[in-house]
């Protein structure tokens, strides 16, 4: 009797590192869908578009403007 319960208590803690264990991957596969989700919604900036060192803005009351560029006196070149 004694090892009929020893088999039980051994299926039974199978059973919950199973189970532990495709908990754990179900939850790294919804981590890794939300990464993937949030890279592809990520829109890119053109930086260096149209001979600028900087980005220009395109939408708003400052469109056209370009914001980062890096000025230099002519003279000094």
């Amino acid at each position: 009797m004694q090892v009929l319960h020893d088999l039980q208590g051994e299926r039974h803690m199978t059973i919950d590192i199973n189970k532990r264990m495709l908990e754990q991957h179900s939850e790294h596969l919804k981590q890794e869908a939300a990464e993937k989700a949030i890279v592809r919604a990520r829109k890119e900036v053109e930086i260096n578009g149209c001979g600028t060192s900087g980005y220009t803005i395109k939408e708003g009351e400052h469109r056209g403007i370009t914001v980062g560029h890096i000025k230099r006196d002519p003279a000094k070149i």
